[in-house]
């Protein structure tokens, strides 16, 4: 009972414990029961497991309220909702990685939820940096509010382009120094092959391997957007991290359904731009006008209010790109 009382990054050691377990457990039942078998995964099937994933999500909200009080729960809404909006750009990536490789669709999910471990532990360590880096120098949340004011105004006047995966340098050094295979093996990360003119049999790795690396690496270079903004929201690591999960968890549940229409979402960055320009203010507005903190509750209305704008914006400006015979 002692140990479950430690106090860890702010938090009593068991109310870590609880949110681990209920996101293992998720986990679980996810690939464990719902999708033991590789199928192909559709789009109805999608929203509903996003749906699923969107309420566990607000009711772990709802929980931080009751346990935490009002402010950590805005604060985690905030964050949610900012974190799960970033992650929009995630899914065209991840789209270019899976046509890139050939992977069909259902294969893809095994890769997006073993991609989810790895999300769950490099944002982990991430977070526990940032905070450990905070608690020490106050300072740095200066910096990180500086950064979210340069992405968001890079966003808004950078052009669009689509990233070359054949001149990634990651996969360029993989392909230098690893045995792959030329065409994908089912499921398998890993294979059992004989070696060209030897009869050795030797592990090799599969495409489907090099996918999951390229979207875990995808990953980190957008929580390098999402991480400090949240910082800047709030310092409290436990918010910072259970709003991170519960977003990327439930964003790619919907990953099938958003895949084939993100494009309609293509003004959603103006407005998600602008946010990180607002939250990237807020710790200068504060230290300008001598207030302890930027109200939790306006700043949660002041962001759903930009994204909600951003996706009206986005569905009106692209509804002449439907096709009117679908």
């Amino acid at each position: 009972m002692e140990l479950l009382s430690f106090i860890w990054m702010g938090k009593p050691l068991w109310i870590w414990a609880v949110f681990i377990i209920l996101i293992l457990g998720l986990m679980v039942f996810d690939l464990g029961i719902l999708h033991r078998k590789q199928k192909e995964i559709k789009i109805s099937e999608s929203l509903w497991l996003s749906l699923f994933y969107i309420t566990m999500g607000l009711t772990y909200g709802a929980w931080i309220w009751f346990y935490m009080g009002e402010i950590s729960a805005s604060e985690y809404l905030t964050g949610y909702l900012v974190e799960k909006t970033l992650s929009l750009d995630n899914i065209f990536v991840m789209s270019l990685i899976f046509n890139y490789f050939g992977v069909a669709q259902k294969y893809q999910y095994r890769v997006l939820f073993w991609g989810i471990l790895g999300v769950v532990l490099l944002r982990g360590l991430m977070i526990a940096l940032g905070a450990t880096l905070i608690e020490r120098f106050e300072w740095i949340t200066f910096i990180f509010a500086g950064f979210l004011i340069i992405t968001g105004t890079k966003m808004l006047i950078a052009q669009d382009s689509e990233p070359d995966l054949e001149s990634n340098p990651i996969l360029r050094w993989m392909r230098q120094h690893l045995r792959i295979t030329p065409k994908l093996h089912g499921e398998k990360f890993f294979v059992r092959l004989e070696v060209p003119s030897t009869s050795k049999r030797q592990v090799w790795v599969t495409p489907l391997l090099l996918a999951l690396i390229l979207i875990e690496l995808a990953d980190i270079v957008f929580a390098v957007d999402s991480i400090p903004a949240i910082f800047t929201i709030t310092h409290d690591p436990y918010i910072v991290y259970t709003s991170n999960i519960f977003a990327v968890l439930g964003l790619r549940a919907l990953y099938f359904a958003l895949a084939a229409i993100i494009h309609r979402f293509h003004y959603l960055k103006y407005s998600l731009a602008i946010v990180l320009i607002f939250i990237g203010s807020k710790p200068f507005l504060t230290w300008w006008l001598e207030a302890e903190k930027f109200p939790a509750g306006i700043s949660l209305i002041i962001t759903v209010s930009l994204i909600l704008s951003g996706i009206f914006v986005s569905l009106l400006k692209t509804r002449s790109s439907i096709d009117p015979q679908k």
